[in-house]
């Protein structure tokens, strides 16, 4: 992450990225504390470089977090913000790192999110049914 004392140029940011509001932004940083506290035991303990998460593992939990968030919602509230591929998840990311809001590997690269999963698919009706069971039963 970058320092507290950098200026972000907040506006520059979001432009660069397309047409996601700030709250796609803020809900992405969020959903990678989320992600690193779903992929590492103590993500906390570890170095920044040794808690990196893939672009596809980023992904995956961010459509947890929106789920956790959202509930049945989450698809409704991700169009709103114009997020309806992984591809879109990317964008906000790379744009987010060029801001020094984030850090990357040297492998990284926004490919990393192209087609991780289809939207259609993982925010199903029968989908989202089926985690919400699974997350009662636990």
């Amino acid at each position: 992450m970058g320092s507290s004392s950098q200026q972000i140029d907040w506006r520059a940011m979001v432009e660069s990225a397309g047409p996601y509001p700030l709250s796609a932004f803020n809900f992405v940083q969020e959903g990678l504390s989320f992600t690193s506290e779903q992929v590492f035991d103590d993500p906390f303990g570890l170095p920044e470089m040794d808690r990196h998460v893939s672009g596809q593992e980023l992904c995956m939990g961010l459509k947890n977090y929106a789920l956790a968030q959202y509930g049945m919602m989450a698809p409704v509230v991700l169009a709103q913000w114009n997020i309806k591929r992984s591809d879109d998840f990317g964008r906000i990311v790379f744009a987010m790192i060029e801001a020094g809001l984030m850090s990357s590997s040297t492998e990284d690269t926004p490919e990393d999110f192209h087609a991780v999963f289809d939207f259609s698919d993982v925010f199903s009706r029968s989908e989202m049914l089926g985690r919400i069971g699974d997350e009662q039963e636990v």
